[in-house]
Parts: C-alpha cells; sequence; structure tokens
C-alpha cells in the first residue's frame, strides 16, 4: 500500500474516533444538563403554607377548600341530615369535614390542579358519601338527592363481618364490624388498614365511625386518597387524572373519571353490571352536588359510568370466597 493511501486510512480513522468521542461527550453533557435540570426543577418546587388546613406541600400553593367549600354550601349539600327522621341527628357538620380534610390536602385531597378539578373532586367524593349515607327515597321531602348523612353506621347487621382467615389484621374478641363511617367501612381487615392510615386503633374499636364525626370522614378520604393495591390507582388518582391507565385498563374500559372511582372502591358490586341504581345513584348526586355549588352537571366530566368496566379486583372465588379482595370494601 502507497504510504500516501495509509496516510489516509490513518487520517480517517483518527477523525472518526475523534468524532465518536465528541458524540459520546455531547450525548453525556446532554444527558447529565438532563438530569441536572430535573433536579433544579424538583428542587425549585414550590411549597406553600396555609396554616392548619394545609402546609409544605405543592398543592397548597392552589385554594384549600375553606377557599371555595362554605358552611352554608355544605348546609345546602345535606340539607336533611337533620331532620327528624334521619338516623344521625347533630352527628355529621362542616367543622368535621374540613378538620378530617387537612388531614389529606397536601396529600392532593381537593387541591390537585385547577379551581375546576378541586370542585369536581369535591362533588364527585361527596358523592360517594351522600350516596351511601342516604336515607332519601322516590317521595321524599325535597327529592332522594336531599338526604345525604341520613345515616352513621349500618342500622341492622345481618353478621358481625369477622374473617378469621386474614391474619394481619385479626378480629378482635366481641367487636362487630359492620358498616360505619362517611363512606361504609365494613370488616376487620379494612378496619385494621383504614385504622392504621388514620392513625386510630379502628380493629379494637371500630364504634370510633360512629360516635366521632371527624374520624368518620377522615376514614373514607383515607380510603379515597389510598390505593387497595399496589400499582392500582387511587380514587383521587383515578378521578383527578393522576393515572396513566394500561393498554389493559384500557381493553377492560378503564379510563380516569368518576366510573373509575366506583370500580376501585366497590368493584363488581356495582361496576360490569350495566346501569343499575347502585351505580346511577352515585351519578345522580355527582351532578346534584355540582348544580348546587353552582358548577352546573354540565361541566361533569368524562367517562361516568362504569357500566362496563371489567373489576380492577375482581371477586374471590366461591371456594374461597371468605377471603378479602387487596382490602376491598364490600358494597355498603
Amino acid at each position: 500500500m502507497k504510504r500516501k493511501t495509509r496516510n489516509k486510512i490513518v487520517l480517517t480513522v483518527l477523525l472518526a474516533g475523534a468524532a465518536a468521542v465528541l458524540i459520546g461527550g455531547t450525548m453525556a453533557l446532554i444527558l447529565t444538563a438532563g438530569t441536572w435540570k430535573v433536579k433544579l426543577k424538583e428542587s425549585q418546587e414550590k411549597i406553600c403554607d396555609k396554616g392548619w388546613e394545609c402546609s409544605g406541600s405543592k398543592y397548597c400553593c392552589n385554594q384549600t377548600i375553606t377557599d371555595f367549600f362554605k358552611v352554608y354550601q355544605f348546609e345546602n349539600l345535606f340539607s336533611k341530615r337533620n331532620y327528624p327522621v334521619a338516623k344521625a341527628v347533630g352527628f355529621w357538620d362542616y367543622q368535621a369535614f374540613i378538620t378530617a380534610a387537612a388531614m389529606f390536602e397536601a396529600q392532593g385531597f381537593c387541591t390537585t390542579g385547577g379551581f375546576e378539578m378541586q370542585m369536581k373532586e369535591l362533588c364527585a367524593f361527596l358523592a360517594h358519601v351522600g350516596a351511601k349515607t342516604s336515607c332519601g327515597f322516590g317521595v321524599a321531602t325535597g327529592g332522594p338527592l336531599a338526604w345525604g348523612l341520613c345515616y352513621n353506621h349500618e342500622l341492622a347487621p345481618d353478621q358481625g363481618y369477622c374473617d378469621d382467615s386474614y391474619t394481619q389484621y385479626p378480629c378482635v374478641k366481641g367487636v362487630e364490624y359492620y358498616g360505619r363511617g362517611a363512606i361504609p367501612v365494613y370488616w376487620n381487615y379494612n378496619y385494621g388498614a383504614a385504622g392504621d392510615g388514620i392513625k386510630e386503633d379502628l380493629l379494637s374499636h371500630p364504634e370510633y365511625l360512629e360516635q366521632n364525626a371527624t374520624l368518620a370522614f377522615a376514614a373514607a378520604m383515607w380510603r379515597w386518597m389510598t390505593p387497595i393495591k399496589k400499582k392500582q390507582p387511587s380514587a383521587h388518582e383515578a378521578f383527578t387524572g393522576i393515572w396513566k391507565p394500561t393498554k389493559n385498563d384500557t381493553l377492560s374500559n378503564r379510563l380516569p373519571g368518576l366510573g373509575a372511582t366506583m370500580n376501585l372502591l366497590y368493584g363488581e358490586s356495582i361496576c360490569g353490571r350495566g346501569f343499575i341504581d347502585p351505580m346511577n345513584v352515585i351519578i345522580s348526586h355527582y351532578q346534584y352536588y355540582l348544580d348546587l355549588m353552582g358548577f352546573g352537571r354540565e361541566r361533569s366530566g368524562l367517562n361516568l359510568h362504569c357500566a362496563e368496566q371489567a373489576p380492577f379486583n375482581p371477586a374471590p372465588k366461591k371456594d374461597d370466597e371468605q377471603k378479602p379482595s387487596g382490602g376491598q370494601q364490600p358494597a355498603g
């Protein structure tokens, strides 16, 4: 090979190597810069303090619940709760709700997104509460949707809801785990988990949820904010759109919205069964509350129902029916 040709080859190889080093260095620099920008963004994320109601969180930079939800509005939504025929007269009040909410606002409860999402989440959560504690019926004064917070516990339980096979939260002798609270809690394992969540011994004292309205609201909010299983969204995440459905979720008709919250909280007792009354009642409460808040049902959002959704947590098979399905609450 001629020297001139050989020199050209050597020069080409050297240039190619230099280019590779340069490109690699540039890519490393870009990656380093990208990582630095992410870390810088995280370090510069605004944190706000709103006193007793919300502090130490980015969510506190938004309006807090007391900014847009006042005593008179609570009274308007639950206007019949203290009528003599109601079963929990004098129990539920606005202060108990706000005190409980302050435990979760820094986590994003009704403080996620802008005003529209905050209002919708408030009405969605209260729709579950209203539907599950209502004693309204078709010809009730003010209509069937005006009677939310009529109950604070199951009046005639037909069992003690004790599952001895669930050893993490074993039943306490003499204690019954029938439905209590704003979104009724059933079964020993659900009382145990909720008690851990709100730092109260509900496993030994489930009666707290029918004696203390703040704890009754707090247990419901904890359930709303907490995934039942790992790699599943909470009802809060499913409603606000923080949750991004997988391909399997999409094929199962599970999409962000009110419908997914019903699926997560009640599973196939309500969802995947067509347009049945227990599902329709929750939707009706949601839209009724949006109207009463002056927001309007026309802004309800998408994916309101779960009529055709496959359950996130299918019920156990009949030969194993006493075992809990991921802590899922039986419908109350």
